[in-house]
């Protein structure tokens, strides 16, 4: 069986009253792409950060890397956070930092295997030059667009080589060409270093092209492949509650209402 790198057991999480995860239970393998769809509100981000241990959970258990990290101390957590990489809604850029200090400062800040320092500049280029982004190095993010913080916010979560990614809703309020290019980046990321990743979303256009297509290495474009599918899930939240789980085919044939509301079906093209 394929390695678990997140798994969730009837896991609860709540605010006051209010209860954000619901025993929520799911497995993600070695290898996979996770797709999460869902109304404001129904728990997405929640679940990402209850993944990273940023969160309590009330009952239930969750497991990273298979260590049990329920209701771990920030101290206990700081070792096995760092294989996991974050991108954050809006980026989370550090506004008073360069771009190429941001994306060294999940490098500074490992307390073990920490990359001696004459590494961590090679490394920082390397990892703008994947997002190709390597010419703002010493800009700051207010000189970049909405869509080049997303970038450098990716090349900041994979600059440690994690092989674990969550990414949360990364082409929120971007334009259809940046969108675009963000989720292109995510699929170069996934096939270049085969790592595992939980994908935040409201479009469905975006676990779409994750689903049917993978990036080629010579012409740096992505190409159509029923291949990705058999590693793409896709999970649809609602008031904290996992009210689907399965592939592409399944998700949109389903006769949920709340289900089909986020499903759109776009023509397969070439990237």
């Amino acid at each position: 069986m394929p390695e678990s790198l997140l798994r969730f057991e009837k896991a609860t999480v709540s605010f006051g009253e209010v209860q954000a995860l619901r025993d929520l239970s799911f497995n993600v393998l070695k290898g996979e792409t996770r797709i999460i769809l869902g109304a404001a509100g129904s728990g997405k981000t929640i679940l990402l950060k209850t993944a990273m241990g940023l969160n309590p959970v009330a009952s239930g258990k969750v497991f990273l890397f298979d260590e049990d990290i329920t209701n771990r101390s920030e101290q206990q957590l700081f070792d096995i956070r760092r294989k996991v990489g974050m991108l954050f809604q809006e980026s989370a850029l550090f506004d008073s930092m360069t771009i190429a200090q941001n994306v060294a400062y999940p490098l500074l800040n490992q307390r073990v295997g920490r990359m001696p320092r004459e590494k961590m500049e090679p490394a920082v280029r390397d990892s703008l030059r994947f997002v190709e982004l390597e010419h703002t190095l010493t800009k700051y993010p207010s000189e970049l667009s909405g869509g080049m913080r997303r970038r450098v916010a990716i090349a900041r979560a994979v600059a440690t080589k994690p092989p674990l990614l969550l990414y949360d809703s990364p082409t929120a309020g971007l334009d259809p060409i940046t969108a675009h290019t963000i989720m292109a980046l995510i699929i170069k990321e996934r096939d270049v270093d085969n790592t595992t990743a939980l994908v935040v979303s409201h479009r469905y256009q975006d676990g779409n092209l994750v689903a049917n297509f993978r990036y080629n290495s010579e012409s740096g474009r992505l190409d159509p492949s029923p291949d990705a599918a058999a590693n793409t899930v896709f999970m649809v939240m609602r008031e904290g509650s996992l009210v689907f789980e399965g592939r592409q085919a399944e998700l949109e044939s389903s006769k949920d209402p709340y289900i089909s509301k986020f499903v759109k079906r776009p023509e397969r093209e070439a990237a």
